[in-house]
């Protein structure tokens, strides 16, 4: 069989309906009711149509063999897919002979099998109940046969369904059944990748009859749906697209809303949520401005108009064409300020007033992103290497003033130690070997992707000098540890007055005397934040 995808409409004439979500059931069904459709269906959700007035067949009574097992055993029947997967006029005679009706329109959308498995309370009993059989199999059947049978699995696509009945003489086209077949074997994908990401995760069932889980599943399927495609990849000479998380965590890129501005490029989206991700972690007002992937200038201050400038002085060079994230809603005075200032590729930040949109439109290319607050964070990141997946639980360790350990003679000033901290939660996105310098709670200067400890250094202490900064007094962060005392002994000469750093190294004594020669304040964290 040949199913063009601009095949003649079908007129429908009986819908199987079977939900476990019953949302929009009723209206759906009510709509195929006056196109004279019969209506088949199972357990409760032919319960819901009969106490809203429809007339509705069971699924019992069509094939003639009651439903069993608890419900495990109710569509796996020849009247049912064969009426789901017979060909008009290929398969005419067969069903004629068998007595098997054509199904026209599936509606079925499966057991809560991710909600419940998300729900910690669930038993594994519980899980493997909201397992769905016969769902699945009618929906491929369904699916397969889009030449003559449409099928709907989210209540999202019924307003459509009931608008191309309406206008079309109670048919669907042909590019709807095949859209909806896509649809449908997207959804089953997505469902049995679940099923397989929990089970194989399961280390262990506890008496409490709950599952105890790994992590890293041993087959790990993504379920991802393409959100946009791109103007290009990392080069104009790649093709790009922009893929999220079928269910996207609350608050990060993914559930951005553009406002305004040219397409996005891959380079525009990576950029944007290192930015983001930066931004998001620090409580008072933040601006962070990024370059190729790196912060080249944080600043937390009293607004977000003070921490912009802070954060653009730090190195008004690289901002050039960087993008600029927000934790607070833009004002139309701020918006000015930037767009009068400097060409900027993507804005960010949670919200903007009327008049910091209409200013934004003066600046039409500038891509404006509005991205809604949340708690949320991925737990996991996922790098793509030759024939392989690397992948490892997400960087998401918060260092508190109570974990740093002081490991020089003089201990540093409560000033400083806000500092501190201020500098590692910048050091945690600039890419390895990283070294931030900052004071006042803005950053001074950064050095960032150097093969050597020590010229990250030297770097951040060059920026600062070319930026007109004042670098003595402030304080250093670096990502990891120092192997040697050469890059103590750059801060000091660069009038760094304090030093956090993770410590671990075989020659963390000659570091620390070097610190206590040059009178310097030095704090261990013990974590370290490598970015590849």
């Amino acid at each position: 069989m040949t199913a063009a995808l601009n095949g003649p409409s079908v007129k429908l004439r009986r819908a199987l309906l079977s939900v476990s979500d019953k949302t929009g059931l009723v209206p759906l069904a009510q709509a195929l009711a006056r196109h004279r459709v019969e209506l088949v269906s199972t357990g409760g959700t032919a319960k819901a149509l009969r106490d809203a007035g429809l007339a509705v067949r069971d699924v019992s009574e069509l094939t003639g063999f009651p439903e069993m097992m608890d419900g495990r055993v109710k569509t796996l029947h020849p009247i049912v897919h064969g009426g789901l997967l017979g060909r008009a006029g290929t398969d005419d005679a067969v069903m004629a002979e068998h007595g098997i009706g054509a199904i026209d329109l599936l509606v079925l959308n499966l057991y809560p099998f991710e909600k419940v498995s998300a729900d910690p309370a669930s038993t594994m009993d519980e899980i493997v109940e909201n397992i769905d059989i016969g769902g699945p199999a009618m929906l491929r059947s369904a699916a397969k046969n889009f030449a003559r049978v449409a099928v709907a699995t989210d209540s999202a696509q019924y307003d459509a369904i009931v608008a191309e009945l309406d206008s079309n003489d109670g048919a669907l086209s042909g590019a709807t059944r095949f859209s909806l077949s896509v649809a449908a074997f997207n959804r089953v994908s997505q469902y049995d990748a679940r099923i397989s990401d929990y089970l194989s995760s399961i280390t262990a069932v506890g008496d409490d009859g709950r599952a105890k889980r790994s992590t890293f599943p041993q087959q790990s399927n993504g379920s991802f749906v393409k959100v946009m495609d791109l103007r290009y990849g990392e080069n104009p000479h790649q093709q790009g697209a922009f893929y999220r998380d079928l269910w996207p965590v609350p608050g990060t890129l993914a559930t951005f809303t553009q406002l305004q501005g040219k397409e996005l490029s891959y380079n525009n989206l990576a950029d944007a949520d290192a930015a983001w991700e930066c931004v998001r972690q620090f409580e008072g007002n933040a601006c962070v401005i990024v370059k190729h992937a790196n912060p080249c200038g944080v600043a937390e201050a009293a607004d977000i108009a003070t921490a912009y400038e802070l954060a653009y002085a730090t190195d008004p060079t690289s901002a050039f064409g960087g993008i600029i994230a927000f934790n607070r809603p833009v004002d139309g005075e701020l918006m000015k300020t930037i767009l009068d200032r400097q060409f900027v590729e993507v804005l960010i930040a949670p919200d903007y007033d009327e008049a910091a949109l209409a200013y934004g439109r003066k600046k039409a290319n500038v891509r404006v992103l509005r991205i809604p607050h949340g708690d949320g964070r991925n737990n996991v990141d996922i790098k793509r290497v030759g024939s392989g997946l690397l992948m490892q639980t997400a960087d998401i360790r918060e260092v508190t003033r109570d974990e740093l350990k002081v490991v020089t003679r003089v201990a540093p000033t409560e000033a400083q130690l806000a500092d501190l901290l201020f500098a590692w939660r910048v050091a945690k996105y600039v890419k390895s070997n990283a070294i931030v310098y900052a004071r006042d709670g803005r950053t001074v200067g950064v050095g960032a992707g150097q093969m050597s400890r020590v010229y990250s250094a030297r770097i951040a202490g060059i920026k600062a000098n070319d930026a007109g900064l004042v670098v003595p007094g402030s304080v250093m962060a670096s990502d990891a540890f120092f192997p040697f005392r050469d890059g103590i002994d750059a801060a000091a000469e660069a009038g760094i007055k304090a030093v956090i750093q993770p410590g671990g190294s075989m020659r963390d004594a000659e570091v620390i005397a070097a610190a206590d020669e040059h009178g310097l304040a030095m704090v261990f964290t013990g974590i370290r934040h490598f970015r590849h």
